[in-house]
């Protein structure tokens, strides 16, 4: 019964093909297209909107610089959304439980502003594994200290998003075949149990929409620092 409900997390497959990547690539075909007239549709304008409003917040700490990353943070986070988004819906996989997934997302991102930060400003770089005014005997540890919670910031950001997406999808599943067993039993207790589902449901969505706005903030975070 157990493996059961880690079963959802398998990658799909057809004769023995993945199915990973078309779960990948079908959000963006559900994305709407400015048409090529003035007048948007409500649905555009609001796309536009949310995406403007996203992308002046996170770029506003960030200098001249960093600008450049506009698109692709913002791109990131509304694929992330989505893909968050649609594994919510019954008989859905949902891509970014899969730490491989996150971790290479995580990685080369996290891997591509430290580049930057060595190439502009390597002394500024470098002088953030030292804190300012550290006695001489803690010097030694502190480096080491500093270096490892570097190397690990993109591993916290992919099991970050993995182990909340991963998480919430187990207790949605817990809690609705609890709601199947003890429909015939005890009807009263499995109304009340399917309103905790409902209001869990309504937290995953936010869940979702929140873990993919963190990931990119994160992101974004470690661009100011080297940039």
């Amino acid at each position: 019964m157990m493996v059961s409900f880690f079963d959802q997390f398998a990658s799909p497959s057809f004769l023995g093909i993945p199915l990973i990547a078309i779960a990948i690539a079908l959000p963006w075909i559900l994305f709407p297209t400015p048409p090529s007239q003035w007048i948007n549709n409500r649905l555009i304008t609001i796309q536009t909107w949310f995406i403007n409003r996203f992308t002046n917040q996170l770029m506003m700490p960030l200098n001249v610089g960093g600008h450049k990353w506009a698109l692709l943070l913002a791109s990131l986070m509304v694929f992330l959304i989505t893909i968050n988004m649609l594994g919510l819906l019954p008989y859905t996989f949902t891509p970014t439980t899969q730490l491989s997934l996150n971790m290479g997302f995580a990685v080369p991102l996290w891997l591509a502003t430290v580049i930057i930060g060595m190439r502009n400003q390597p002394t500024v770089a470098l002088g953030h594994l030292l804190p300012e005014g550290t006695p001489i005997p803690l010097i030694p540890v502190l480096i080491i200290i500093e270096t490892i919670s570097l190397f690990i910031r993109p591993l916290a950001l992919g099991v970050r998003l993995t182990a909340n997406l991963t998480a919430g999808h187990l207790l949605i599943q817990l809690i609705a075949t609890a709601v199947f067993v003890l429909l015939p039993m005890m009807p009263t207790v499995a109304i009340l149990t399917a309103t905790v589902l409902f209001l869990l449901t309504l937290l995953e969505v936010a869940v979702a929409m929140i873990q993919a706005y963190v990931f990119v903030l994160l992101l974004s975070l470690y661009l100011q620092e080297n940039v």
